[in-house]
C-alpha cells in the first residue's frame, strides 16, 4: 500500500492537463485477464471540475495539502465520472496521511460502486481498499475487496491470498486459512515463510497437531537455516509424543548452534532422558549450569541428580541432590542423597544424609532407618545397628523386616565379641 501511496503523490505533481492525458493513456494498458474481457469506459473530467482541479492540485504541489483537500472536497460534481474521478484521487491523498485511512475508505469505496473510472483505475483502488482495509482492521471487508480484485482482474496474486489468509485469522475463521494459504505457497515464486506460518497456526489453533506438525516438517525443509523452525518443530514432535523425531530434530538444532534458550536445552535433556540415554541429559545440565545459562536453583539441581541417578553414577547424583536440598531444606533430596551414597558405599556420608531426612521430616522413614541400619552393620557398628533395627519396627510398612534383622545384627556382634 505504501508504495501505491508513492506513486499516487507522483502522479500529483503532474498539471491537470497532463493527468487527465496520462490517465487516459492508461486504459491502452491491459490490467484485466479475463476471457471475453470488454475493455471500460475512458471518459474525461469536465471543463468545470477540471479548472478546480487544477487549484487543488497547485496547493498540493506546494505542499499545501489540507488547502489542497479542502479544495479537492469543495469541487461536489454531479456527473458520475467527474465525482469518482475527484473522489478517488480525495481518498488516495488520505490513504497517505496518518489516521486518515476510514475516511480516505468513505472516499475510496465510493469510487468502485459503478465501474466509471478506467480499468486500471479501478482495479488499483479495489486493492488499495482491500490494503487499507487490512490496516483499519476491518478485515471482512479486506477480504471482500481482495475478492472483488481478482475477480475484476482475473488476476492472482500470492500477497493477496496470504494478506486473506492474515484477515481470516484475525476474524478467528482459522479453518479458512488454508485455502488462500496453500494458493499462496503455490504462486510465489521465491518461498514465503508467511503462508506456511499462518496454515501451521490454523492447525495448531485448531489443535489439528499431526497436520500442524506436517507444515512444521516443510518449513524445515524450505527454511533449513531458520532456527525457529527446527526448535518448534521438535516441541510439536513432542506434543503427538514422538520422542524419537522430537530428540533427532533437537539434536541436529544442537549441533548447527541453534539452541540458545533454556526452555530449548531443558527439552533436549528431557528427551535423552525420555529417549533412554540420562547419561547425556546430565552431561548436557551440568555443562548449562555451570556456563549459568541455567540458574543454579532446587528444581535444575534436582532434575540433574535425576538424570546422573537414572545413569547409574550415584556419587554424581548424591552431589547434586545435596545442592537442590540446601535451598529449602526438602527431607526428600537428604534420603535421596543418603540412599545414593549408601549404594555408593559411602555409609559414613549415607548416614549423615538420612538423619538430616529425619531431622526435616521425612517420610519413609521405616525405610530410612532399614537403611542406616545397613550403612552401621557394615562399618561394623553393631550397637547403632540394632537401634535403627529398632526404630524400624515401629513402622508397619517396614516392621516384619527389621524383626528379621535384629537377631542376625545380635549373632555378628556375639561373634565379634561385642555385647549389646
Amino acid at each position: 500500500m505504501s508504495k501505491f501511496v508513492k506513486n499516487v503523490c507522483a502522479v500529483a505533481t503532474m498539471t491537470a492537463t497532463s493527468l487527465l492525458s496520462s490517465y487516459a493513456m492508461a486504459q491502452q494498458t491491459p490490467v484485466v485477464l479475463c476471457p471475453n474481457y470488454e475493455k471500460g469506459p475512458t471518459e474525461i473530467i469536465g471543463e468545470r471540475a477540471g479548472k478546480k482541479l487544477q487549484k487543488a492540485l497547485e496547493a498540493y504541489n506546494n505542499d499545501l495539502i489540507d488547502e489542497a483537500l479542502v479544495m479537492l472536497k469543495d469541487i461536489d460534481p454531479s456527473q458520475d465520472f467527474d465525482k469518482a474521478f475527484v473522489d478517488q484521487f480525495i481518498g488516495k491523498v488520505l490513504a497517505g496521511q496518518d489516521g486518515k485511512g476510514l475516511e480516505a475508505l468513505r472516499y475510496l469505496k465510493g469510487t468502485v460502486t459503478k465501474r466509471v473510472l478506467n480499468d486500471r483505475e479501478h482495479a488499483d483502488i479495489l486493492r488499495l481498499i482491500a490494503d487499507l482495509s487490512m490496516q483499519e482492521k476491518q478485515y471482512q471487508q479486506a477480504i471482500d475487496y481482495y475478492q472483488r480484485w481478482m475477480t475484476f482482474t482475473c488476476k492472482e496474486d500470492a500477497d493477496v491470498y496470504t494478506r486473506m489468509a492474515n484477515a481470516y485469522y484475525e476474524t478467528k475463521e482459522l479453518d479458512k486459512i488454508i485455502a488462500p494459504a496453500d494458493k499462496a505457497i503455490a504462486l510465489y515464486d521465491k518461498p514465503n515463510k508467511n503462508p506456511y506460518v499462518l496454515k501451521m497456526t490454523s492447525y495448531y489453533e485448531r489443535k489439528m497437531y499431526p497436520e500442524t506438525v506436517k507444515v512444521a516438517e516443510v518449513l524445515v525443509k524450505t527454511f533449513p537455516e531458520t532456527k525457529q523452525w527446527w526448535t518448534q518443530l521438535g516441541f510439536f514432535y513432542m506434543l503427538v509424543e514422538d520422542y524419537k523425531r522430537a530428540l533427532s530434530t533437537f539434536e541436529i538444532a544442537y549441533r548447527e548452534g541453534m539452541l540458545s534458550k533454556k526452555s530449548e536445552i531443558k527439552a533436549l535433556a528431557q528427551l535423552y532422558a525420555t529417549n533412554g540415554i540420562p547419561y547425556k541429559a546430565a552431561k548436557l545440565l551440568d555443562k548449562y549450569l555451570k556456563s549459568g545459562l541455567l540458574e543454579a536453583s532446587e528444581s535444575n539441581y534436582a532434575t540433574l541428580a535425576n538424570s546422573w541417578h537414572q545413569a547409574r553414577e550415584y556419587k554424581e547424583a548424591a552431589a547434586m541432590y545435596a545442592k537442590a536440598a540446601s535451598f529449602k531444606g526438602n527431607a526428600d533430596y537428604y534420603r535421596k542423597q543418603g540412599t545414593l551414597l549408601h549404594a555408593a558405599e559411602d555409609y559414613k556420608g549415607a548416614l549423615a544424609a538420612l538423619q538430616k531426612a529425619l531431622d526435616a521430616g521425612a517420610d519413609q522413614v521405616g525405610r530410612i532407618h532399614i537403611t542406616m541400619m545397613e550403612a552401621n552393620l557394615y562399618t561394623g557398628n553393631f550397637r547403632q545397628a540394632l537401634v535403627h533395627a529398632r526404630e524400624a519396627k515401629k513402622d508397619s510398612s517396614t516392621r516384619r523386616n527389621a524383626a528379621a534383622w535384629e537377631p542376625y545384627i545380635k549373632e555378628k556382634a556375639k561373634n565379634r565379641g561385642i555385647n549389646i
